[in-house]
């Protein structure tokens, strides 16, 4: 879940950058950037992979 959010961080990030949409400093492409790297960092962790449930047999 955390690598398709990442990947849509890093979709805005590319439209704010190719656009040249002048935003204020919060949003600017760098930061939902570093926003993106977080989130896939999270999921290259396991975090956010959900649980599996494991069965004796």
């Amino acid at each position: 879940m955390l690598g398709i959010v990442a990947a849509v961080l890093f979709f805005i990030a590319f439209l704010i950058n190719a656009a040249d949409i002048s935003t204020n400093d919060t949003f600017s492409s760098a930061n939902v950037m570093l926003l993106g790297l977080t989130a896939l960092a999270l999921h290259v962790a396991g975090i956010g992979a959900g649980r599996s449930i494991r069965r004796r047999s």
